[in-house]
C-alpha cells in the first residue's frame, strides 16, 4: 500500500511540475524591405559622401522617441549586414527621424572620394518598445 501512494504521490508531483502557463502576445515589429538604387544617392561634396533619403511614414513621433530601428544592407541576393558596416571600404550608417530614414556612405577614412553606392536592397526592422 506504502508503494502504490508513493507511486501515486510521484506521479501527481511529475504532472503538476510539468504544466507551465504561456502567454502569447502579438508580435507587434514590422520588417520592410526597400530597394535602393544607385540613382538615390546624392553627394554634396563632391564624393566624399553620399546620402540617400527613404521615407518611413512608419516612423511616426512616438515611434520616433519610444522605439527601436535597425538597418541592414543586401548588396548580394539574400545576404543582410547590419549597419553600422564597412563594406568593401566603403562606411554605411544611417538616422532616423518621424517619417523618414537617412543612409549614409563614405570611404573608411572619412575623406577618400568613393563611387556612388551599387543598387542594395535595405531592410528596415522596427522594434515596438514600452
Amino acid at each position: 500500500m506504502k508503494r502504490i501512494l508513493s507511486i501515486i504521490g510521484c506521479i501527481v508531483v511529475l504532472a503538476a511540475s510539468s504544466c507551465t502557463k504561456k502567454y502569447i502576445t502579438p508580435n507587434p515589429n514590422q520588417t520592410i524591405l526597400l530597394n535602393v538604387k544607385s540613382t538615390d544617392w546624392t553627394s554634396t561634396d563632391g564624393g566624399k559622401t553620399y546620402s540617400a533619403i527613404i521615407d518611413a511614414p512608419e516612423i511616426d513621433s512616438y515611434f520616433n522617441d519610444h522605439g527601436g530601428v535597425l538597418v541592414y544592407f543586401s548588396f548580394t541576393d539574400g545576404v543582410y549586414e547590419q549597419v553600422p558596416e564597412v563594406y568593401q571600404g566603403i562606411s554605411y550608417s544611417y538616422t532616423h527621424n518621424k517619417g523618414s530614414l537617412a543612409l549614409y556612405a563614405q570611404a573608411s577614412d572619412g575623406a577618400t572620394v568613393i563611387n556612388r553606392p551599387d543598387d542594395a536592397v535595405v531592410k528596415l526592422l522596427l522594434i515596438e518598445s514600452n
